[in-house]
């Protein structure tokens, strides 16, 4: 018995915005791993004030935090515009008569002459 793979229901330019996405999310996520572990591993060797605190004690206490909160309104900010984008996008292909949203394959029948009761 072979598995069938399933259909992929994204279109193109769903594809190219997730695939952005992800490559958003893995820049954000190395500067949280720099931002997170980088600091506090060279924290001894960065031995300067900062804000009139040694800036090792800073970014523990504040800098970080700081940072993530930054950084999350970073994403919002930047995936709210990308999803403006997709949806002009969109309206401009619904404009040349391209669907962007193709109508999903209809369903074989089971085959049994039994009435299908699962539709709404």
């Amino acid at each position: 018995m072979t598995r069938k793979k399933p259909r992929d229901r994204m279109t193109p330019l769903e594809r190219r915005a997730w695939h952005h996405n992800v490559r958003w999310i893995l820049a954000l996520l190395a500067a949280w791993f720099v931002i997170t572990f980088g600091v506090s591993w060279f924290a001894r060797e960065l031995r300067f004030d900062f804000l009139g605190w040694p800036f090792s004690f800073w970014m523990a206490a504040q800098g970080s935090l700081i940072l993530y909160v930054l950084m999350a309104a970073l994403y919002a900010w930047r995936m709210n515009r990308a999803d403006d984008d997709m949806h002009a996008r969109e309206n401009e292909l619904a404009g040349t008569g391209i669907e962007a949203h193709p109508a999903p394959p209809a369903q074989p029948d089971s085959g049994s002459g039994a009435p299908r009761h699962d539709t709404v």
